[in-house]
């Protein structure tokens, strides 16, 4: 069975150029992994001058967090995100554990 998710975060005004170009040439293992977990459709979208992201991904598997586990355990994975993660601003809202805050689905029409 397929999960919709969506998911927010801030992105820090001096960062968003190069949050942007690291996401313009995504390398390929981190590509494979998010695959290998089983994520599809994966989008991120920028709000400015609010300086939000909101990301977006189908979840195709049957056990999210053992997924997002392995994903958590990928060494190239852990390189990308040193590289991600100073750009972004957690919400203060955020669930222990969180850096991007899961959000609710309220409505889907296909």
């Amino acid at each position: 069975m397929m999960q919709r998710m969506g998911m927010v975060i801030g992105i820090k005004p001096e960062k968003i150029d190069e949050y942007k170009r690291l996401h313009a040439d995504t390398w390929p293992d981190v590509l494979a992994q998010i695959k290998n977990s089983n994520i599809r459709n994966y989008s991120i979208f920028l709000r400015e001058p609010e300086n939000l992201l909101f990301g977006y991904w189908e979840y195709h598997g049957t056990d999210l967090n053992a997924d997002l586990a392995e994903m958590a355990k990928d060494p190239r994975t852990q390189e990308w995100w040193k590289l991600t993660d100073p750009c972004q601003s957690p919400l203060a809202s955020r669930a222990d554990g969180e850096q991007w805050s899961m959000m609710e689905q309220v409505f889907f029409t296909d």
